[in-house]
């Protein structure tokens, strides 16, 4: 994952820029808290008042870490899918990974009022919602690699997977419907995303999963290149292609699934943060892209997160709002100053 040389400077200055965004992060909210004693406490040094140590440690630093993850790892998932199905317009979630959380979390929130089984409060607690979506996620992952065995044609399970975020979404919808209004703005507020509701603990767990598909999709990174050419003369050149469509789909299914149970459904980061590393990289080569999505994808969820803060009030907008404000913009400058999409 070591970048080329000719991209040394570049990437050095992509990291002092993720470093500031980090600090800045960290330093705004309802309270606001200055970049000296922000420093200061992360390093364990004196700050002006202790709250603030408490404010940063206990609260900031997980969500800014929890930031980081999950913008690198929509970045790599979108990266993996639009190589594999070389579709600019795939995302992370194009497999119906996302619908499948979704309608696990619909099905423990919202099933209660359709079947008229009551829910307990453990199961409606964060845990409970957060096995529910990884089981939804997990069944439709499951359902995609089985296919992916199957089937010899990428394009079909292109399609596959866009029916398995309908049939899913159907269910969904069939559930609202029947829901009483509180069950039904509890599914809504999963729905808009969050980075803050995540304790140390979390973030370990969280950290786990990420990085097993991080070590997989970096394992991915010559069958990636070698589909770049095209399945039939990667064929040719020796390649296993449903062996390497198999470790595409788990590495992807691993980072969006848990990054959709943990934090909900988060949209366009996962689509234009490769579309903004292609531009800028000018590159197909995934030994460059990859280290260089994770360090923009993880810029622009902090940015996106410091945004939602509203800096120095107490409301949060919902994260996925300003990730789509941001991300839609972006992907439609490109094309515009660009006229295509570098594949």
């Amino acid at each position: 994952m070591t970048p080329t040389k000719s991209y040394k400077r570049v990437f050095i200055s992509i990291i002092i820029l993720l470093f500031i965004c980090f600090v800045a992060n960290i330093s705004l909210g309802s309270v606001f808290i200055p970049w000296l004693d922000t420093l200061s406490s992360l390093v364990g040094g004196t700050v002006e008042k202790e709250a603030w140590r408490h404010i940063i440690i206990d609260y900031r630093l997980p969500k800014a870490i929890t930031a980081i993850i999950v913008g690198s790892g929509l970045g790599v998932s979108g990266l993996l899918m639009q190589t594999l199905f070389r579709n600019p317009l795939a995302g992370p979630f194009v497999l119906g990974i996302s619908s499948g959380a979704s309608l696990g979390v619909a099905l423990l929130i919202l099933g209660s009022a359709f079947t008229g089984v009551a829910v307990s409060t453990f199961l409606i607690s964060k845990w409970g919602l957060v096995i529910a979506a990884s089981l939804g996620s997990i069944l439709v992952l499951f359902a995609a690699m089985l296919v992916s065995i199957r089937v010899r044609d990428t394009m079909a399970i292109l399609i596959i997977g866009l029916m398995f975020g309908s049939i899913t979404a159907a269910i969904v919808s069939v559930l609202a419907y029947f829901a009483p209004a509180d069950q039904l703005q509890r599914y809504i507020f999963w729905g808009f995303g969050s980075l803050g509701n995540l304790s140390w603990y979390d973030v370990l767990i969280f950290s786990v999963v990420v990085v097993l598909g991080m070590l997989l999709s970096i394992l991915a990174i010559k069958p990636l290149n070698t589909l770049l050419l095209g399945e039939n003369y990667a064929r040719s050149l020796g390649l296993n292609i449903k062996t390497s469509r198999f470790l595409i789909i788990v590495a992807t299914g691993l980072l969006a699934g848990s990054i959709t149970a943990f934090t909900g459904p988060i949209a366009f980061i996962g689509l234009a943060v490769p579309h903004l590393t292609r531009q800028l990289f000018h590159t197909s080569d995934h030994k460059t892209l990859i280290p260089a999505v994770i360090l923009l994808g993880s810029i622009i969820m902090l940015v996106c997160d410091s945004i939602a803060q509203l800096p120095s009030s107490e409301y949060t907008l919902p994260i996925n709002a300003i990730t789509s404000l941001i991300g839609a913009p972006v992907v439609i400058w490109l094309l515009v100053r660009k006229r295509k999409m570098l594949f």
